[in-house]
């Protein structure tokens, strides 16, 4: 069995060369289901503090992960290629696909429920619980649950990075989306006009980080580091009449 799974891989590889060139990880093997409903509708929002999913430059490929994956919201962001494999359920596969997902959920454990029945998500089980569209492109609706490989990816993104702005005064909330390269964010930095040196933030929860300074009336720079150690500088990308509440698009990207 060990050969015929690493045999299917070496033709996966070879179907979706392209995919694979950004590629950081290694095959594993994990199980997927879905959620979310036909439409995807039920995905938006989530544990990684994202709002509407097409907004924030993720659509309807997204999934939650398992506590194993999610690695207390600093996987939120990263994209992974899921395979449904056709070595052990050929009846629900569908040959010859593949997708690549965005981490932008949690899905938590129900210790209820034993692992191998119902408790898809609890420790240790790695486990992607996927929009109902993402999971049809891989495998069949009536399938429930399948088992996958999958691998840390490289993301893919449209346009620039994205900064949003909630809070208060000495209590900037900064969601950032729409990242590409590694996708997950490890550090930030935030500097007003006024400041002359940049100051570090911290993960408040999910993709969203927090600083404790007051900056109402300054031009605010970001500098982002993913976890593959690269880094982006967004220069004065929010002006100085920004308010809280106000998203703006960077002219930036990994």
């Amino acid at each position: 069995m060990e050969k015929l799974i690493f045999s299917c891989l070496i033709v996966l590889v070879g179907l979706f060369t392209t995919e694979l060139r950004v590629a950081s990880g290694v095959w594993q093997q994990a199980h997927a289901t879905f959620y979310g409903g036909s439409d995807a509708s039920g995905t938006m929002g989530g544990a990684c503090g994202y709002g509407n999913l097409y907004t924030d430059g993720y659509g309807i490929k997204t999934a939650a992960l398992s506590t194993a994956l999610f690695n207390d919201g600093k996987s939120c962001g990263g994209c992974y290629q899921i395979i449904c494999d056709a070595s052990q359920v050929p009846q629900w596969c569908l040959r010859g696909t593949s997708i690549t997902i965005t981490a932008t959920n949690f899905c938590p454990p129900n210790y209820a429920l034993p692992s191998d029945n119902g408790g898809w998500c609890n420790p240790p089980r790695p486990h992607f619980d996927m929009s109902q569209p993402a999971f049809e492109m891989i495998a069949k609706y009536k399938a429930g649950i399948v088992p996958i490989f999958y691998r840390k990816v490289g993301c893919k993104r449209t346009g620039g990075i994205r900064f949003t702005i909630n809070g208060r005064d000495y209590f900037e909330l900064v969601l950032i989306s729409n990242i590409g390269g590694a996708g997950d964010i490890s550090r930030v930095w935030i500097k007003g006009s006024k400041m002359s040196n940049w100051e570090s933030m911290s993960r408040n929860w999910g993709a969203n980080w927090q600083s404790l300074s007051y900056l109402n009336s300054q031009s605010l720079s970001f500098r982002v580091q993913l976890s593959n150690g690269r880094i982006s500088t967004a220069y004065n990308v929010a002006p100085s009449s920004w308010t809280f509440g106000q998203s703006f698009i960077s002219k930036v990207q990994f």
